[in-house]
């Protein structure tokens, strides 16, 4: 890049090195087991019945049903969510995760696990 450029160039040009270096732009449609997202229209379905989730909430799921069994650490987790200029705290992902498990359990299966001193993972 050539002086001078903004900081909002910079961050755009990042993310999109970023993507290209995850595998590309997101999938729309996410499924692992009963629970489906679509990105498109930030819905999520849990065995047909519709949740009423945040846009954090849906976007922490996303990134975690997409690649179920993968460990995220609290600091992916929230760049997913919020992107990377976000300053936050990452304790903050523990209360997002909390909100879930709670509106998941309505069928008595947890799926979203700890994994204590690395972070989360979706199991279907």
């Amino acid at each position: 890049m050539t002086k001078p450029f903004s900081p909002r160039e910079l961050v755009a040009r990042a993310r999109v090195i970023l993507r290209r270096a995850a595998g590309g732009d997101p999938v729309e449609l996410v499924r692992a087991g009963g629970l489906t997202l679509d990105r498109s229209r930030y819905q999520a379905d849990l065995n047909g019945h519709a949740m009423d989730l945040t846009p954090t909430e849906f976007e922490i799921l996303a990134t975690l049903a997409a690649q179920p069994g993968r460990i995220f650490s609290r600091d992916q987790l929230l760049n997913a969510a919020h992107g990377l200029s976000f300053d936050g705290y990452e304790r903050a992902i523990d209360w997002h995760i909390r909100n879930l498990r709670r509106k998941l359990e309505a069928d008595e299966v947890a799926h979203i696990v700890t994994v204590h001193g690395v972070g989360y993972k979706y199991v279907v």
